[in-house]
């Protein structure tokens, strides 16, 4: 058994700059898993456009029912392809927009694994 007061060679001291980095590296591990469910649900709802404009291509100057939010506008086929475009574009700019904050969290990430681990060794554990 290890006397309380001994020190092993695993023993590494914990500054407060390290449980600063290490709290940095869980806030962006819990952001990245969270901007991760935002980019699935938003692949799929641009899934849906793409099947939506489909879907108006086949109509012909009929009136349609398009969602706005939680309500549906009867609107001309011409006009509900216009603002399915302008919703397509929006969708694709907050796709970006979320892979960019997935890509700054998974940088900071990496950065902050090469810190820790030359620091800590195997004495932490930062993998997913």
């Amino acid at each position: 058994m290890q006397m309380l007061d001994e020190k092993s060679d695993n023993d590494v001291e914990v500054s407060w700059e390290d449980q600063q980095q290490i709290n940095r590296f869980s806030r962006l591990h819990a952001r990245s898993s969270d901007v991760e469910e935002e980019l699935k649900a938003r692949r799929a709802e641009r899934e849906e456009l793409d099947d939506l404009g489909m879907e108006l291509e086949l109509l012909d100057g009929e009136r349609v029912l398009y969602k706005v939010g939680e309500a549906y506008i009867s609107m001309l086929q011409e006009e509900a392809v216009a603002q399915l475009e302008q919703d397509t574009k929006d969708a694709d700019e907050e796709l970006e927009r979320l892979q960019q904050v997935m890509e700054e969290c998974e940088s900071g990430m990496k950065e902050l694994k090469v810190k820790l681990y030359a620091k800590f060794g195997s004495n932490i554990n930062l993998e997913r």
